[in-house]
């Protein structure tokens, strides 16, 4: 009789427990949340706690105090898409030959990159769908461009569910306020369940679409400051809108939140006047002049490989884990390491097969001394103008840091410790320094694809065609071919210092024998200048 009522107490127990387990796994918090907000060209120095002298983030400012802010993180790009190619793969987005932001397919082919993110790349979301995560995308995606046909949606990289803007063609394009509303649904709908969220907010890119209320808070500043501190105050309140939800759900202890940017902030151009805005700067927004983010005393810009253009601000809230209210001014963390370290935060073990170009940094998130073990390395075919936009490559290496034209012939050395702005070059004092960074990052660029992946590229689009069997007419193919070399021989005799880009002064007196008048010519160039920041590249000249 004992023997049965200490089996039936022991069954009992066990039947009890695994319910309870069985709850458990069932209930938030079995396995942590993740979500990624993502902004777009928003400067380190672009943060109350950053020490900007006006701009108000108190959202991202509660991130930081309930969360540890990292201040040496980098991208592995100064502009979007292979920046956000790079923190989705843990691959250096030249691997996949995309170097700049993904344009027309005209424009792609003259950059000899791809027209999409190859479907077949490891990401983030692949893993944790796979690991039974809730995936989903909202906001930006750029991945493609809105001007190409045939583009793997986001469901191909692993997302259940996605609204997003800066997709392919002929998709349905989401409200660029509309990522925090959408996050927030989402996170209402499966906070019982683990998920991942992607929340890729539109600010602080151009055009500038503050919301009303905002302006009015802003009001008392000049024009230009007010639109820049309305579309700073927009992105943080998405942020605000995000976390609220994580605290109504109740799921907030349970999820790592991250706040980052895809690069540096932009340019500012100089002041358009009405007239002279595009008919869609005029209906959607404010154009680059209002382009004033900070960089935080760093070097550079977007589109810069200086640290200006791809450090940016990387803030971890994990309670529990993470620890509050400190800053890591040691741990050199980039966006290739984010998908190793969160994998390994959700407990999610990668492929065998999968080779990752970052590290797994969790001990970091942990608050412990880390130190990377890999360099870091850079590519850069964009504009190359002066002063801070002219290195093709760079590489990190402890607190050494590189930069250099393709062909060597310029080359800067940095000690980033010391040095944040990258004011003193010190190639002359450690020649051994730069022969040793210089070979790490040529042996890695020869290791770079030559070419992109023709099941990439858009068979369609190249040729205006809508199918493949109405071959293109080859005289009409000559006729643009011979067209666009023409432009690039006239692009290259109007580029005098050979900097790459054209200024408003090179243009002029390169079309002095040209019919038309000089307001003719000044609002030429402004049409061509399709990023509005007063230079043309090659590109932008030669694409019509």
């Amino acid at each position: 009789m004992k023997i049965i009522l200490f089996l039936a107490i022991l069954l009992s127990t066990f039947l009890v427990r695994h319910s309870t387990l069985g709850a458990e796994e069932g209930k938030p918090g079995s396995r942590p949340n993740v979500v990624f907000i993502f902004a777009d060209d928003w400067g380190w120095g672009d943060l109350t706690c950053h020490g900007h002298p006006w701009l108000k983030t108190p959202n991202i400012d509660r991130l930081a105090r309930e969360g540890t802010d990292f201040q040496h993180f980098n991208v592995l790009n100064p502009v979007c898409s292979p920046s956000r190619t790079g923190l989705m793969t843990g691959h250096y987005p030249a691997r996949y030959s995309i170097h700049q932001h993904f344009a027309s397919p005209n424009q792609n082919q003259e950059r000899n990159m791809p027209d999409w993110l190859d479907a077949k790349a490891p990401t983030l979301a692949h893993f944790l769908h796979q690991a039974g995560y809730r995936t989903a995308h909202f906001g930006k995606w750029h991945l493609t461009n809105a001007q190409t046909n045939g583009a793997p949606t986001p469901a191909a990289y692993g997302y259940d569910e996605a609204v997003v803007f800066n997709g392919g063609a002929g998709w349905p394009s989401a409200d660029l306020h509309g990522t925090a509303a959408n996050t927030a649904a989402f996170i209402k709908a499966n906070h019982d369940k683990p998920f991942f969220i992607n929340a890729w907010i539109h600010e602080s890119h151009t055009p500038h679409v503050p919301t009303a209320e905002s302006m009015e808070k802003w009001k008392h500043l000049d024009e230009q400051k007010q639109v820049y501190s309305a579309v700073i105050t927009d992105g943080d309140n998405a942020v605000g809108t995000i976390l609220d939800a994580l605290k109504d759900t109740g799921v907030a202890d349970n999820t790592i939140v991250v706040f980052s940017s895809d690069n540096g902030p932009e340019s500012t151009a100089i002041k358009k006047s009405p007239n002279q805005l595009d008919s869609d700067a005029r209906v959607t927004g404010y154009d680059t002049y209002y382009s004033i983010g900070s960089n935080g005393g760093l070097r550079g810009r977007k589109r810069s490989l200086f640290e200006g253009g791809v450090r940016v601000p990387f803030i971890v809230r994990w309670p529990g884990h993470t620890p509050a209210g400190a800053k890591d001014d040691t741990t050199v963390f980039t966006a290739v390491d984010v998908l190793p370290t969160l994998c390994a935060a959700v407990g999610v073990t990668l492929p065998a097969d999968y080779k990752c170009d970052g590290e797994n940094l969790i001990p970091a998130l942990e608050g412990k001394p880390t130190s990377r073990t890999r360099p870091i390395f850079w590519k850069w075919t964009g504009t190359r103008q002066e002063p801070d936009w002219w290195p093709r490559l760079a590489v990190r290496e402890g607190d050494w840091k590189l930069v250099m034209t393709d062909d060597a012939n310029r080359i800067e050395l940095h000690q980033l410790k010391d040095d944040r702005a990258e004011s003193v070059d010190l190639a002359k004092e450690h020649p051994d320094i730069v022969a040793r960074l210089t070979k790490l990052v040529l042996d890695w660029n020869a290791t770079l694809p030559k070419e992109p992946d023709p099941t990439c590229i858009s068979t369609t689009d190249r040729t205006n065609l809508s199918s493949k069997s109405n071959p293109p007419n080859a005289a009409a193919t000559n006729a643009l071919a011979m067209s666009a070399v023409n432009l690039a021989k006239a692009f290259h005799r109007m580029d005098t210092n050979k900097d790459g880009v054209l200024t408003f002064e090179e243009y002029i007196k390169g079309m002095k024998n040209s019919p038309g008048t000089a307001s003719e010519f000044e609002q030429r160039f402004k049409r061509f200048d399709k990023d509005g920041n007063g230079t043309m590249t090659r590109e932008e000249f030669t694409i019509r």
